[in-house]
């Protein structure tokens, strides 16, 4: 049986003794730490404690209330989330230029697809650009340009907005800036990507472009969760195109960008079912969730496949014809 535990983020400056003042508050409220993650980037200090809560002494507002106070006298933020906090649960959208994703993702929440038991919202669209104000409006959707008119982005603002509209998941619908650890230690497992091509094939910028330059037959795109590292997180689910003989770069983003909108449906739906965990940098499916993940190529591409020959296995052929028996 699976355990569900609580989870607590530290984020902020690498204090010394940071690690012992939270632990042993923990531990003073008879909090069992099952699990301890930390990492440093870019002078940002991040610890990720999953507890079992069950026998603690204390209450959850108490809890969450001495955490606080820790996190004022040491100058760093600290987030509690457990379990069973909500059960609707909430996506940010973060766009910049391009309709088609985010298009996407606004029609499956106005026709309750976005989770599989139609129980999620869209709460807000968030821009680091104002070019997609109309599309947010059009389905009655506050939107906020948290961009500086050259596209980057004021992440105070972002952190606050995400914290106003208590969302539980961002989904980056082709939002074309790089989000520094401030924001990525804060929802960490809980950001969710689609770029254009097949990971860890062509990263960055340009991915089509990329492509073709190398004169890829098939080309594709992948959902994946945000990490620090650039279009380095754990994949989640992939499709992929045939890139035809001669194909310009236009025409190669004109295959891939319905498959876009397509995988990171998938990857929203997947997540807010509770149906994926990371394991080991890797995404795993749930034993015993009822989602049916639609990860790779469609079973119809798949029977195309080949099946052998098989190493090691001979190749079966048919007997050959007797002399004469035509």
């Amino acid at each position: 049986m699976t355990r569900e535990l609580t989870e607590i983020t530290v984020v902020g400056g690498d204090e010394t003794g940071l690690i012992a003042r939270v632990t042993s508050l923990l531990f003073e409220r008879g909090i069992n730490i099952e699990g301890l993650d930390q990492a440093v980037r870019d002078g940002v200090f991040r610890m990720t404690t999953r507890v079992d809560a069950a026998e603690m002494t204390t209450s959850r507002g108490e809890l969450r209330r001495a955490l606080a106070d820790l996190g004022r006298d040491l100058d760093v933020d600290i987030q509690v989330r457990f379990p069973s906090d909500r059960d609707a649960r909430r996506v940010a959208l973060l766009v910049t230029k391009e309709t088609h994703v985010p298009e996407a993702m606004l029609e499956a929440e106005a026709n309750g697809e976005l989770a599989e038991d139609g129980e999620a919202e869209i709460p807000v669209v968030i821009g680091n650009r104002g070019d997609l104000r109309s599309l947010a409006e059009r389905y009655d959707k506050p939107f906020y340009d948290v961009g500086d008119g050259s596209g980057n982005t004021d992440e105070g603002r972002l952190l606050d907005l995400l914290a106003e509209y208590d969302v539980d998941l961002l989904a980056l619908a082709r939002y074309m800036r790089i989000l520094s650890p401030e924001v990525v230690f804060r929802y960490e497992g809980r950001i969710v990507n689609v770029h254009p091509s097949l990971l860890p094939a062509f990263p960055g910028a340009e991915a089509y472009r990329q492509a073709k330059d190398a004169g890829v037959r098939i080309a594709g795109v992948t959902s994946h969760y945000v990490t620090t590292d650039l279009d380095q997180g754990p994949v989640i689910a992939q499709r992929a195109f045939d890139v035809p003989d001669g194909a310009t770069v236009e025409e190669i983003k004109r295959r891939g960008q319905p498959l876009e909108a397509e995988v990171l449906l998938e990857a929203v739906r997947l997540h807010l079912a509770d149906a994926i965990a990371v394991h080991r940098g890797t995404v795993h499916v749930r034993e015993g969730t009822d989602a049916e993940p639609d990860l790779g190529l469609p079973a119809v591409a798949s029977e195309a496949n080949p099946d052998e020959p098989v190493d090691g296995e001979p190749l079966t052929r048919p007997d050959p014809p007797t002399p004469g028996s035509d």
